[in-house]
């Protein structure tokens, strides 16, 4: 069991590539690289991946709202869900 330090410490440390995936499974590298970028922790990761599967209105429910890094990394989860298809011509 992690002590209240050693939580704090991972709720702050910067999540790396293989933890993402470990966190949301099979996405593009494209997408893994757009979230690195955001250099956000592993907690962020969690609450955008919770978010992302629809989930989102427990956490709010618990009084946990979006923080501005996890809406980010959903943005990038999603942004293939809000693109127009091209036009056919």
């Amino acid at each position: 069991m992690m002590t209240k330090a050693q939580q704090s410490a991972t709720q702050r440390t910067p999540v790396d590539a293989d933890q993402i995936r470990a966190i949301l499974g099979n996405i593009d590298e494209e997408k893994i690289m757009a979230i690195l970028d955001l250099q956000p922790t592993i907690a962020e990761v969690e609450e955008a991946a919770v978010w992302a599967a629809g989930d989102g209105d427990v956490l709010a429910k618990e009084g946990r709202p979006l923080s501005s890094t996890a809406a980010a990394i959903v943005d990038v989860l999603t942004a293939d869900e809000e693109e127009e298809p091209p036009p056919v011509h």
